[in-house]
């Protein structure tokens, strides 16, 4: 498999920037979208995010990279209807977006499963309170089992199970929604580097399975070099987009780029803009 990416064109792979239109169909949209948050004790509010415009393709797969603080999370709640922006607007399938849409599934970083419920009761949590009649309930849950390979794990506890597995007991109680646009938020920010490429694949054959566009927010320039369609690399507080990098992977592929030529060319400039970023936070901008 590694052939077909070392294939892939680097120059025309790199060419989007940040004002270049969205292609294929718009599924999800940021418009103009602007965060202030107050702060103890002071009159001034914090100019946390933006104003910054995004589109997500049908189908497609794309992450968010940037230095801490500067907003990444905030743009994820905002396209959940966790949070509401102090400007702009968010979309979902062509519709305003207020509260959680039907069809949307989001998965955090802290390990989401409850401790007194076993695996099979942690996936099935959302879905009893859905309205599906109970064949629908266990059809779904049972995919979801059997998808995320938790057949085994079906009757244990969180606590028996290691954090990768959680983690896929989190995303399994997602999948079972059939959501159409999955937000992440760090889902594997506290796993350890291998387990982080093998929870990567599983994501990559539950994004190709489910035909479901990703935002995925990360920390790790490996993992979204590694997953994604696009990565969008946003700027220190006040988050913007500074740059839009377009990966050319195919669709069928797993951990095995990150041993490609293309995937060190994605990492260094992914690194070479956040660099610049982060280096503001620490007062050196002006360092070489």
């Amino acid at each position: 498999m590694g052939a077909v990416f070392d294939k892939v064109d680097s120059a025309s792979a790199m060419t989007a920037m940040p004002d270049a239109p969205a292609l294929g169909d718009a599924h999800a949209c940021l418009k103009q979208v602007t965060q202030y948050f107050n702060q103890a004790g002071s009159k001034e509010k914090l100019h946390a995010l933006g104003p910054i415009d995004l589109t997500l393709n049908r189908g497609e797969f794309f992450s968010v990279v940037g230095p801490s603080g500067c907003g990444k999370s905030t743009l994820l709640d905002v396209l959940a209807g966790l949070t509401t922006p102090t400007s702009g607007s968010a979309e979902f399938e062509g519709r305003p977006v207020k509260g959680v849409p039907d069809g949307v599934g989001v998965v955090f970083q802290d390990d989401a499963s409850f401790p007194w419920l076993t695996v099979r009761d942690n996936i099935a949590f959302g879905l009893r309170w859905s309205g599906f009649d109970g064949p629908e309930v266990q059809r779904r849950i049972d995919y979801a089992i059997g998808f995320m390979g938790l057949k085994d794990f079906a009757k244990a506890y969180p606590s028996q199970l290691s954090g990768g597995m959680r983690q896929r007991v989190c995303i399994a109680r997602t999948l079972v929604t059939q959501p159409r646009l999955i937000l992440l938020d760090e889902p594997f920010g506290a796993l350890d580097q291998q387990t982080r490429l093998l929870m990567g694949d599983e994501l990559l054959r539950l994004w190709r399975e489910t035909s479901a566009t990703v935002l995925l927010i990360t920390h790790s320039l490996d993992e979204a070099a590694m997953l994604s369609d696009r990565v969008g690399v946003m700027s220190a507080r006040p988050g913007l987009f500074i740059d839009f990098v377009e990966t050319g992977w195919e669709r069928d592929r797993d951990s095995r780029v990150v041993s490609t030529p293309r995937f060190g060319e994605i990492n260094a400039r992914l690194w070479d803009k956040l660099r610049v970023e982060s280096m503001k936070l620490m007062g050196t901008a002006h360092a070489h």
